[in-house]
Protein backbone atom coordinates (compact mmCIF):
# COMPACT_ATOMS: atom_id res chain seq x y z
CA UNK A 1 0.00 0.00 0.00
CA UNK A 2 2.86 2.54 1.09
CA UNK A 3 4.70 1.79 -2.25
CA UNK A 4 1.35 2.63 -4.78
CA UNK A 5 0.84 5.64 -1.98
CA UNK A 6 4.51 6.62 -3.23
CA UNK A 7 4.07 5.81 -6.89
CA UNK A 8 0.84 7.63 -6.87
CA UNK A 9 2.97 10.71 -4.91
CA UNK A 10 5.81 10.56 -7.98
CA UNK A 11 3.27 10.48 -10.50
CA UNK A 12 1.57 13.60 -9.65
CA UNK A 13 4.74 15.78 -8.66
CA UNK A 14 5.85 14.44 -12.07
CA UNK A 15 2.57 15.83 -13.84
CA UNK A 16 2.72 19.06 -11.71
CA UNK A 17 6.52 19.42 -12.76
CA UNK A 18 5.70 19.33 -16.67
CA UNK A 19 2.74 21.57 -16.07
CA UNK A 20 4.80 23.76 -14.65
CA UNK A 21 7.50 23.54 -17.48
CA UNK A 22 4.87 24.08 -20.30
CA UNK A 23 3.51 26.66 -18.00
CA UNK A 24 7.33 28.93 -17.94
CA UNK A 25 7.53 28.17 -21.56
CA UNK A 26 7.35 32.13 -23.20
CA UNK A 27 4.79 32.36 -25.89
CA UNK A 28 4.53 35.24 -28.58
CA UNK A 29 1.13 35.58 -29.97
CA UNK A 30 0.88 37.42 -33.38
CA UNK A 31 -1.53 39.11 -35.52
CA UNK A 32 -0.14 38.77 -38.87
CA UNK A 33 -1.15 40.93 -42.05
CA UNK A 34 -2.02 38.16 -43.98
CA UNK A 35 -2.74 34.74 -43.65
CA UNK A 36 0.60 31.95 -45.15
CA UNK A 37 -1.53 30.40 -47.91
CA UNK A 38 2.01 28.70 -49.62
CA UNK A 39 5.21 27.28 -47.73
CA UNK A 40 7.83 27.57 -50.54
CA UNK A 41 9.39 30.74 -50.49
CA UNK A 42 11.07 30.51 -53.74
CA UNK A 43 7.72 29.99 -55.07
CA UNK A 44 6.05 32.69 -53.89
CA UNK A 45 6.57 36.10 -53.93
CA UNK A 46 3.97 37.12 -50.88
CA UNK A 47 5.54 38.72 -48.58
CA UNK A 48 4.02 36.63 -45.77
CA UNK A 49 5.72 33.75 -47.26
CA UNK A 50 9.01 35.62 -46.92
CA UNK A 51 8.36 36.37 -43.52
CA UNK A 52 7.72 32.47 -42.79
CA UNK A 53 11.01 31.57 -44.53
CA UNK A 54 13.30 33.61 -42.33
CA UNK A 55 11.35 31.94 -39.24
CA UNK A 56 12.56 28.41 -40.77
CA UNK A 57 15.29 28.87 -43.55
CA UNK A 58 18.99 30.75 -43.40
CA UNK A 59 20.84 32.29 -46.08
CA UNK A 60 24.22 32.53 -47.09
CA UNK A 61 24.60 36.06 -46.43
CA UNK A 62 22.36 39.14 -44.93
CA UNK A 63 22.18 42.84 -45.15
CA UNK A 64 22.49 45.08 -41.85
CA UNK A 65 21.03 47.93 -41.28
CA UNK A 66 23.29 49.45 -43.44
CA UNK A 67 21.91 48.20 -45.99
CA UNK A 68 25.66 46.39 -46.15
CA UNK A 69 25.83 42.51 -47.26
CA UNK A 70 27.26 40.09 -44.31
CA UNK A 71 27.87 36.44 -44.07
CA UNK A 72 25.57 34.30 -42.33
CA UNK A 73 25.51 31.05 -43.03
CA UNK A 74 29.19 31.89 -44.86
CA UNK A 75 32.23 31.68 -42.45
CA UNK A 76 34.72 33.09 -44.94
CA UNK A 77 35.01 33.32 -48.84
CA UNK A 78 37.60 34.83 -51.17
CA UNK A 79 37.40 36.03 -55.11
CA UNK A 80 39.99 34.91 -57.40
CA UNK A 81 42.19 37.83 -59.10
CA UNK A 82 40.22 37.50 -62.42
CA UNK A 83 36.58 37.79 -60.62
CA UNK A 84 35.66 34.65 -61.88
CA UNK A 85 35.59 32.26 -59.19
CA UNK A 86 34.69 32.60 -55.88
CA UNK A 87 34.96 30.15 -53.22
CA UNK A 88 32.69 30.01 -50.05
CA UNK A 89 33.43 28.06 -46.76
CA UNK A 90 29.78 27.49 -44.63
CA UNK A 91 30.37 28.16 -40.92
CA UNK A 92 30.82 24.97 -38.39
CA UNK A 93 27.65 23.29 -37.39
CA UNK A 94 25.14 24.20 -39.26
CA UNK A 95 22.31 21.52 -39.28
CA UNK A 96 19.10 21.06 -40.53
CA UNK A 97 16.09 20.84 -38.67
CA UNK A 98 16.31 16.97 -38.81
CA UNK A 99 19.74 16.49 -37.55
CA UNK A 100 21.87 16.28 -40.46
CA UNK A 101 24.35 18.62 -41.05
CA UNK A 102 24.11 21.88 -44.03
CA UNK A 103 26.56 20.65 -47.06
CA UNK A 104 27.99 22.52 -49.80
CA UNK A 105 25.92 20.47 -51.85
CA UNK A 106 22.40 21.24 -50.50
CA UNK A 107 23.96 24.97 -50.90
CA UNK A 108 25.05 24.25 -54.73
CA UNK A 109 20.94 22.72 -54.95
CA UNK A 110 19.26 25.76 -53.63
CA UNK A 111 20.99 28.64 -55.18
CA UNK A 112 20.19 26.44 -59.01
CA UNK A 113 16.41 26.19 -57.53
CA UNK A 114 16.82 30.32 -56.58
CA UNK A 115 18.29 31.30 -60.04
CA UNK A 116 15.48 30.12 -61.69
CA UNK A 117 12.72 32.28 -59.64
CA UNK A 118 14.89 35.27 -59.52
CA UNK A 119 15.97 38.20 -61.96
CA UNK A 120 19.20 38.51 -60.23
CA UNK A 121 19.38 34.42 -59.86
CA UNK A 122 18.88 34.57 -63.71
CA UNK A 123 21.41 36.99 -64.40
CA UNK A 124 24.15 35.07 -62.32
CA UNK A 125 22.57 31.85 -64.38
CA UNK A 126 22.96 33.22 -67.86
CA UNK A 127 26.78 33.92 -66.94
CA UNK A 128 27.70 30.93 -64.93
CA UNK A 129 29.91 28.26 -66.20
CA UNK A 130 29.38 25.81 -63.21
CA UNK A 131 28.72 25.53 -59.65
CA UNK A 132 32.05 23.28 -58.01
CA UNK A 133 31.63 21.44 -54.70
CA UNK A 134 35.33 21.34 -52.72
CA UNK A 135 34.46 19.43 -50.18
CA UNK A 136 31.37 18.99 -47.50
CA UNK A 137 31.82 22.79 -46.21
CA UNK A 138 33.08 24.54 -49.34
CA UNK A 139 31.67 25.20 -53.19
CA UNK A 140 32.33 27.45 -55.42
CA UNK A 141 30.64 29.83 -58.21
CA UNK A 142 32.75 29.90 -61.40
CA UNK A 143 31.74 32.63 -63.80
CA UNK A 144 32.12 33.15 -67.58
CA UNK A 145 32.39 37.03 -66.72
CA UNK A 146 32.81 39.54 -64.04
CA UNK A 147 29.23 40.00 -62.13
CA UNK A 148 30.09 42.92 -59.27
CA UNK A 149 27.02 42.67 -57.32
CA UNK A 150 27.27 38.80 -56.62
CA UNK A 151 27.18 39.19 -52.87
CA UNK A 152 23.70 41.13 -52.93
CA UNK A 153 22.42 38.84 -54.98
CA UNK A 154 23.39 36.11 -52.65
CA UNK A 155 22.11 37.82 -49.74
CA UNK A 156 19.13 39.23 -51.64
CA UNK A 157 16.83 40.44 -48.47
CA UNK A 158 13.48 40.06 -49.94
CA UNK A 159 11.44 38.22 -52.73
CA UNK A 160 12.70 35.94 -53.98
CA UNK A 161 15.54 35.06 -51.08
CA UNK A 162 18.25 32.88 -52.07
CA UNK A 163 16.84 30.42 -48.74
CA UNK A 164 19.32 27.30 -48.15
CA UNK A 165 17.27 23.72 -48.43
CA UNK A 166 18.44 20.05 -48.05
CA UNK A 167 19.56 19.47 -51.35
CA UNK A 168 16.68 16.40 -51.90
CA UNK A 169 13.70 19.53 -51.52
CA UNK A 170 15.62 21.93 -53.19
CA UNK A 171 15.76 19.32 -56.01
CA UNK A 172 12.25 20.08 -56.36
CA UNK A 173 10.79 21.98 -60.01
CA UNK A 174 11.65 25.47 -59.19
CA UNK A 175 7.57 25.95 -60.85
CA UNK A 176 6.50 23.70 -58.75
CA UNK A 177 5.79 23.71 -54.91
CA UNK A 178 7.71 22.14 -52.34
CA UNK A 179 5.94 19.67 -50.10
CA UNK A 180 9.04 19.36 -47.41
CA UNK A 181 9.66 22.00 -44.93
CA UNK A 182 13.17 20.91 -43.36
CA UNK A 183 15.21 24.35 -43.17
CA UNK A 184 18.54 25.21 -40.83
CA UNK A 185 16.70 28.31 -39.43
CA UNK A 186 16.44 29.75 -35.84
CA UNK A 187 12.44 28.24 -35.64
CA UNK A 188 11.05 25.23 -36.65
CA UNK A 189 7.37 25.01 -38.11
CA UNK A 190 5.41 22.75 -36.37
CA UNK A 191 3.43 21.64 -39.23
CA UNK A 192 0.86 19.13 -37.10
CA UNK A 193 -0.74 22.60 -35.54
CA UNK A 194 -0.56 24.41 -38.73
CA UNK A 195 -4.16 25.00 -39.23
CA UNK A 196 -4.78 27.94 -42.75
CA UNK A 197 -7.04 30.44 -42.08
CA UNK A 198 -6.31 30.35 -38.08
CA UNK A 199 -2.91 29.86 -36.96
CA UNK A 200 0.77 28.77 -37.64
CA UNK A 201 2.94 27.44 -34.97
CA UNK A 202 6.71 27.84 -34.90
CA UNK A 203 8.74 26.85 -31.77
CA UNK A 204 12.87 27.44 -30.92
CA UNK A 205 14.97 25.74 -32.73
CA UNK A 206 17.51 25.03 -29.52
CA UNK A 207 20.30 23.24 -31.37
CA UNK A 208 20.74 26.54 -34.36
CA UNK A 209 23.95 28.14 -33.76
CA UNK A 210 24.26 31.45 -34.16
CA UNK A 211 26.71 34.09 -35.23
CA UNK A 212 28.75 35.79 -32.70
CA UNK A 213 27.94 39.12 -33.61
CA UNK A 214 24.99 41.33 -32.52
CA UNK A 215 22.12 41.22 -35.02
CA UNK A 216 21.95 44.08 -37.24
CA UNK A 217 19.31 44.47 -39.84
CA UNK A 218 18.98 40.46 -40.96
CA UNK A 219 22.32 39.86 -40.10
CA UNK A 220 24.57 38.74 -37.49
CA UNK A 221 23.31 36.71 -34.42
CA UNK A 222 20.35 35.25 -34.52
CA UNK A 223 19.50 34.99 -30.97
CA UNK A 224 15.79 33.94 -30.47
CA UNK A 225 14.18 35.21 -26.70
CA UNK A 226 11.02 33.06 -27.08
CA UNK A 227 10.01 29.47 -26.86
CA UNK A 228 7.32 29.67 -29.32
CA UNK A 229 5.81 31.88 -31.97
CA UNK A 230 2.30 31.74 -32.96
CA UNK A 231 1.32 33.50 -35.78
CA UNK A 232 -2.72 34.33 -35.95
CA UNK A 233 -4.87 34.77 -38.95
CA UNK A 234 -7.49 37.42 -37.64
CA UNK A 235 -8.79 39.36 -40.95
CA UNK A 236 -11.04 42.15 -39.15
CA UNK A 237 -8.35 45.09 -38.30
CA UNK A 238 -11.24 45.85 -35.04
CA UNK A 239 -10.76 42.53 -33.86
CA UNK A 240 -6.80 42.83 -33.97
CA UNK A 241 -6.79 45.97 -32.60
CA UNK A 242 -9.13 45.41 -29.98
CA UNK A 243 -7.20 41.62 -29.00
CA UNK A 244 -4.16 43.48 -28.88
CA UNK A 245 -5.75 46.21 -26.50
CA UNK A 246 -6.67 43.86 -24.08
CA UNK A 247 -3.61 41.50 -24.05
CA UNK A 248 -5.25 38.63 -25.62
CA UNK A 249 -2.11 38.70 -28.08
CA UNK A 250 1.15 40.46 -27.99
CA UNK A 251 1.52 42.09 -31.26
CA UNK A 252 0.22 43.31 -34.42
CA UNK A 253 3.05 43.10 -37.29
CA UNK A 254 0.82 45.39 -38.91
CA UNK A 255 -1.10 48.38 -38.25
CA UNK A 256 -3.38 50.58 -40.25
CA UNK A 257 -3.20 54.15 -40.50
CA UNK A 258 -6.59 54.75 -39.85
CA UNK A 259 -5.85 52.88 -36.53
CA UNK A 260 -2.32 54.93 -35.77
CA UNK A 261 -3.61 57.58 -33.61
CA UNK A 262 -5.72 55.43 -31.14
CA UNK A 263 -2.93 52.94 -30.55
CA UNK A 264 -0.77 55.83 -29.68
CA UNK A 265 -3.34 56.32 -26.91
CA UNK A 266 -3.68 52.94 -25.57
CA UNK A 267 -1.91 51.87 -22.05
CA UNK A 268 0.61 49.65 -22.39
CA UNK A 269 1.04 49.23 -26.73
CA UNK A 270 3.77 50.66 -27.94
CA UNK A 271 4.02 51.89 -31.57
CA UNK A 272 6.53 49.67 -33.79
CA UNK A 273 8.18 51.56 -36.61
CA UNK A 274 10.64 50.02 -39.15
CA UNK A 275 13.69 51.77 -40.24
CA UNK A 276 13.13 50.42 -43.76
CA UNK A 277 10.81 52.42 -46.20
CA UNK A 278 8.08 51.83 -48.82
CA UNK A 279 8.00 53.10 -52.45
CA UNK A 280 4.66 54.10 -53.70
CA UNK A 281 4.36 53.70 -57.43
CA UNK A 282 2.38 54.57 -60.27
CA UNK A 283 2.32 52.36 -63.67
CA UNK A 284 1.10 52.25 -67.17
CA UNK A 285 0.39 50.08 -69.51
CA UNK A 286 2.67 50.36 -72.98
CA UNK A 287 0.59 48.18 -74.57
CA UNK A 288 -2.22 50.00 -75.31
CA UNK A 289 -3.46 53.64 -75.95
CA UNK A 290 -2.37 56.56 -74.67
CA UNK A 291 0.40 55.28 -72.67
CA UNK A 292 1.43 53.51 -75.66
CA UNK A 293 3.06 57.02 -76.81
CA UNK A 294 6.48 58.36 -74.89
CA UNK A 295 4.40 61.53 -74.99
CA UNK A 296 1.83 60.66 -73.15
CA UNK A 297 3.98 58.93 -70.25
CA UNK A 298 5.83 61.81 -69.56
CA UNK A 299 2.91 64.09 -69.27
CA UNK A 300 1.71 61.59 -66.44
CA UNK A 301 5.39 62.29 -64.70
CA UNK A 302 4.99 66.26 -65.03
CA UNK A 303 1.62 66.03 -63.48
CA UNK A 304 1.81 64.31 -60.55
CA UNK A 305 2.69 65.41 -57.21
CA UNK A 306 4.02 63.52 -53.82
CA UNK A 307 2.83 64.98 -51.23
CA UNK A 308 -0.73 64.60 -51.90
CA UNK A 309 -0.87 60.72 -52.25
CA UNK A 310 1.20 60.68 -49.01
CA UNK A 311 -1.49 62.94 -46.87
CA UNK A 312 -3.97 60.71 -48.37
CA UNK A 313 -2.67 57.31 -47.56
CA UNK A 314 -0.81 58.01 -44.79
CA UNK A 315 -1.74 61.40 -43.36
CA UNK A 316 1.36 61.78 -40.55
CA UNK A 317 4.53 63.09 -42.14
CA UNK A 318 6.37 61.71 -39.25
CA UNK A 319 5.37 58.06 -41.07
CA UNK A 320 6.11 59.60 -44.54
CA UNK A 321 8.32 61.05 -47.00
CA UNK A 322 8.46 63.33 -50.22
CA UNK A 323 11.31 61.32 -52.35
CA UNK A 324 12.33 61.14 -56.39
CA UNK A 325 15.17 58.78 -55.63
CA UNK A 326 13.79 55.33 -57.96
CA UNK A 327 16.12 53.51 -55.95
CA UNK A 328 15.15 55.31 -52.74
CA UNK A 329 16.13 57.75 -50.11
CA UNK A 330 18.89 56.48 -47.60
CA UNK A 331 20.12 53.59 -49.47
CA UNK A 332 23.43 53.36 -51.06
CA UNK A 333 22.11 54.34 -54.78
CA UNK A 334 20.07 57.60 -53.48
CA UNK A 335 20.12 60.01 -56.42
CA UNK A 336 17.67 62.63 -58.07
CA UNK A 337 19.25 61.99 -61.54
CA UNK A 338 17.08 62.40 -64.62
CA UNK A 339 14.21 64.27 -61.94
CA UNK A 340 14.71 67.71 -62.81
CA UNK A 341 11.32 69.04 -63.49
CA UNK A 342 8.92 65.65 -62.84
CA UNK A 343 6.88 65.18 -60.00
CA UNK A 344 6.01 68.87 -59.28
CA UNK A 345 2.15 68.68 -60.46
CA UNK A 346 3.05 71.49 -63.36
CA UNK A 347 -0.25 70.63 -65.24
CA UNK A 348 0.69 72.96 -68.24
CA UNK A 349 3.99 71.33 -69.23
CA UNK A 350 1.69 67.88 -69.15
CA UNK A 351 -1.02 69.67 -71.11
CA UNK A 352 1.24 70.67 -73.99
CA UNK A 353 2.86 66.93 -74.16
CA UNK A 354 -0.82 65.67 -74.39
CA UNK A 355 -1.18 68.61 -77.39
CA UNK A 356 1.80 67.51 -79.10
CA UNK A 357 0.82 63.54 -78.70
CA UNK A 358 -3.12 64.44 -79.99
CA UNK A 359 -4.58 62.82 -76.87
CA UNK A 360 -8.11 62.06 -78.29
CA UNK A 361 -9.65 62.34 -74.38
CA UNK A 362 -10.36 58.80 -74.12
CA UNK A 363 -10.70 58.41 -70.51
CA UNK A 364 -8.00 56.51 -68.55
CA UNK A 365 -8.88 53.38 -66.58
CA UNK A 366 -7.02 52.78 -63.67
CA UNK A 367 -8.17 49.80 -60.75
CA UNK A 368 -8.89 50.82 -57.38
CA UNK A 369 -8.57 47.84 -54.38
CA UNK A 370 -10.64 48.91 -51.82
CA UNK A 371 -9.89 46.13 -49.73
CA UNK A 372 -6.19 46.95 -49.26
CA UNK A 373 -5.31 50.25 -46.85
CA UNK A 374 -2.12 50.99 -47.77
CA UNK A 375 -2.99 51.73 -51.55
CA UNK A 376 -6.60 52.27 -51.75
CA UNK A 377 -6.01 56.16 -51.95
CA UNK A 378 -3.54 55.95 -55.22
CA UNK A 379 -6.02 55.65 -57.83
CA UNK A 380 -8.38 58.46 -56.70
CA UNK A 381 -5.45 60.69 -56.06
CA UNK A 382 -4.15 59.83 -59.00
CA UNK A 383 -7.69 60.63 -61.22
CA UNK A 384 -7.68 64.65 -59.27
CA UNK A 385 -4.06 65.34 -60.10
CA UNK A 386 -4.71 63.59 -64.07
CA UNK A 387 -7.74 65.25 -64.92
CA UNK A 388 -6.27 68.84 -63.86
CA UNK A 389 -3.95 67.98 -66.53
CA UNK A 390 -6.24 66.99 -68.82
CA UNK A 391 -7.05 63.58 -68.73
CA UNK A 392 -9.93 62.25 -68.35
CA UNK A 393 -10.19 59.07 -65.88
CA UNK A 394 -11.94 56.72 -64.52
CA UNK A 395 -11.43 54.91 -61.49
CA UNK A 396 -12.79 51.11 -61.08
CA UNK A 397 -13.21 49.88 -57.48
CA UNK A 398 -12.90 45.88 -57.07
CA UNK A 399 -10.72 43.58 -54.33
CA UNK A 400 -6.94 43.32 -54.61
CA UNK A 401 -7.46 39.74 -55.93
CA UNK A 402 -9.72 40.89 -58.54
CA UNK A 403 -7.41 43.43 -59.69
CA UNK A 404 -4.18 41.48 -59.56
CA UNK A 405 -6.37 38.89 -62.18
CA UNK A 406 -7.11 42.32 -64.31
CA UNK A 407 -3.42 43.21 -64.41
CA UNK A 408 -2.72 40.24 -66.00
CA UNK A 409 -4.88 40.87 -69.23
CA UNK A 410 -2.65 42.67 -71.70
CA UNK A 411 -5.74 43.71 -74.07
CA UNK A 412 -7.35 46.82 -73.60
CA UNK A 413 -9.53 47.80 -70.85
CA UNK A 414 -12.62 47.50 -73.20
CA UNK A 415 -11.61 43.66 -73.35
CA UNK A 416 -11.17 43.45 -69.55
CA UNK A 417 -7.75 45.19 -69.36
CA UNK A 418 -6.27 48.56 -67.82
CA UNK A 419 -4.07 51.71 -68.25
CA UNK A 420 -2.57 52.12 -65.21
CA UNK A 421 -2.13 51.32 -61.29
CA UNK A 422 -1.08 52.17 -58.22
CA UNK A 423 1.28 50.33 -55.94
CA UNK A 424 3.78 49.97 -53.14
CA UNK A 425 6.84 48.18 -53.08
CA UNK A 426 9.52 47.31 -50.16
CA UNK A 427 12.43 49.19 -49.66
CA UNK A 428 14.02 45.97 -49.88
CA UNK A 429 12.86 44.82 -53.10
CA UNK A 430 13.99 47.80 -55.32
CA UNK A 431 17.61 48.93 -54.06
CA UNK A 432 19.19 48.98 -57.91
CA UNK A 433 18.60 47.96 -61.12
CA UNK A 434 18.30 44.37 -60.95
CA UNK A 435 16.20 43.84 -58.96
CA UNK A 436 13.74 46.55 -58.98
CA UNK A 437 10.78 44.39 -61.16
CA UNK A 438 8.99 47.80 -62.77
CA UNK A 439 12.47 48.52 -64.40
CA UNK A 440 12.73 44.76 -66.41
CA UNK A 441 12.08 46.04 -69.96
CA UNK A 442 11.46 42.48 -72.08
CA UNK A 443 8.30 43.16 -73.47
CA UNK A 444 5.90 40.42 -73.06
CA UNK A 445 7.81 38.38 -70.42
CA UNK A 446 8.04 42.09 -68.20
CA UNK A 447 6.10 42.83 -64.99
CA UNK A 448 2.15 43.92 -65.68
CA UNK A 449 2.63 47.25 -67.93
CA UNK A 450 5.51 45.51 -70.08
CA UNK A 451 7.72 47.82 -71.27
CA UNK A 452 9.75 46.55 -73.74
CA UNK A 453 13.11 48.38 -74.29
CA UNK A 454 16.77 47.18 -75.40
CA UNK A 455 18.75 50.16 -73.91
CA UNK A 456 17.23 49.70 -70.50
CA UNK A 457 18.22 46.04 -70.89
CA UNK A 458 21.52 47.16 -71.75
CA UNK A 459 22.09 49.71 -68.93
CA UNK A 460 20.62 47.04 -66.61
CA UNK A 461 23.24 44.77 -67.97
CA UNK A 462 26.05 47.67 -67.01
CA UNK A 463 25.15 47.82 -63.80
CA UNK A 464 25.94 44.01 -63.46
CA UNK A 465 29.31 44.30 -64.34
CA UNK A 466 30.01 47.34 -61.90
CA UNK A 467 32.02 46.58 -59.61
CA UNK A 468 32.78 49.13 -56.85
CA UNK A 469 30.32 51.47 -55.22
CA UNK A 470 30.63 54.32 -57.35
CA UNK A 471 30.65 52.00 -60.62
CA UNK A 472 27.46 51.00 -59.51
CA UNK A 473 26.24 54.89 -58.53
CA UNK A 474 27.20 56.21 -61.76
CA UNK A 475 25.25 52.85 -63.89
CA UNK A 476 22.47 53.14 -61.00
CA UNK A 477 21.95 56.84 -62.11
CA UNK A 478 21.87 56.13 -66.22
CA UNK A 479 19.48 53.60 -65.51
CA UNK A 480 17.27 55.85 -63.98
CA UNK A 481 17.50 58.92 -65.91
CA UNK A 482 16.74 56.67 -69.35
CA UNK A 483 13.92 54.74 -67.00
CA UNK A 484 12.54 58.52 -66.40
CA UNK A 485 12.68 59.55 -70.27
CA UNK A 486 11.01 56.45 -71.20
CA UNK A 487 9.02 56.43 -68.35
CA UNK A 488 8.81 52.41 -66.50
CA UNK A 489 7.09 53.79 -63.34
CA UNK A 490 6.87 56.74 -61.68
CA UNK A 491 7.69 57.02 -57.77
CA UNK A 492 4.96 58.83 -55.79
CA UNK A 493 6.74 58.70 -52.04
CA UNK A 494 7.63 57.04 -49.70
CA UNK A 495 6.06 55.41 -46.36
CA UNK A 496 7.62 53.47 -43.38
CA UNK A 497 5.09 50.76 -42.02
CA UNK A 498 4.20 50.62 -38.33
CA UNK A 499 3.33 47.71 -35.82
CA UNK A 500 2.15 47.39 -32.68
CA UNK A 501 2.84 45.69 -29.48
CA UNK A 502 2.54 45.17 -25.81
CA UNK A 503 5.03 46.90 -23.41
CA UNK A 504 6.47 43.75 -22.16
CA UNK A 505 7.72 42.59 -25.79
CA UNK A 506 11.17 44.50 -26.11
CA UNK A 507 12.20 44.61 -29.71
CA UNK A 508 16.11 44.60 -31.27
CA UNK A 509 16.86 48.87 -32.33
CA UNK A 510 16.38 49.66 -34.88
CA UNK A 511 13.54 47.23 -36.19
CA UNK A 512 14.96 44.46 -38.82
CA UNK A 513 13.58 45.59 -42.44
CA UNK A 514 10.89 42.65 -42.26
CA UNK A 515 8.90 41.09 -39.65
CA UNK A 516 11.60 38.69 -38.17
CA UNK A 517 11.27 36.93 -34.63
CA UNK A 518 14.95 36.56 -33.19
CA UNK A 519 15.99 39.23 -31.09
CA UNK A 520 12.51 39.29 -29.36
CA UNK A 521 12.01 38.84 -25.66
CA UNK A 522 8.99 38.64 -23.32
CA UNK A 523 8.46 39.29 -19.39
Amino acid sequence: MRRLFLATITVTVAAACLSVAASAQTVLKVATSADVKVLDPIWSGAYVTRNYGYMVYDTLFAVDDKFQVRPQMVDSWTTSPDGLTWTFKLRDGLAWHDGQPVTAEDCVASLKRWSARDSMGQRIAAILSEYRVVDARTFQIVLKEKFGPLLDALGRPSVVVPFMMPKKVAETDPFKQIDVYTGSGPFILKQDEWKPGEKMVFIKNTKYKPRAEPASGLAGGKVVGVDRVEWLSIPDVETQVNALSNGEIDMLDSLDFDHLPMMEKTKGVQILRRAVSNQYVFRMNWRTPPFNDVRVRRAVAYALSQEEFLQASVGNPAYYRTCKAMFTCGSPLESTAGMEGLLDGNAAKAKALLAEAKYDGTPIVIPQPTDLQSIRQLAPVAKAQLERAGFKVEVLPMDWQSMNARLEKKGPPSEGGWNAFGTGWSQMDILNPLTTAFLIATCDKARAGWPCDEKLEELRGKFAQANTLAEQKASADAVQTYAMQVVTHIPLGEWFAVGAARSNVTFPQPLPPVPVFWGITKK
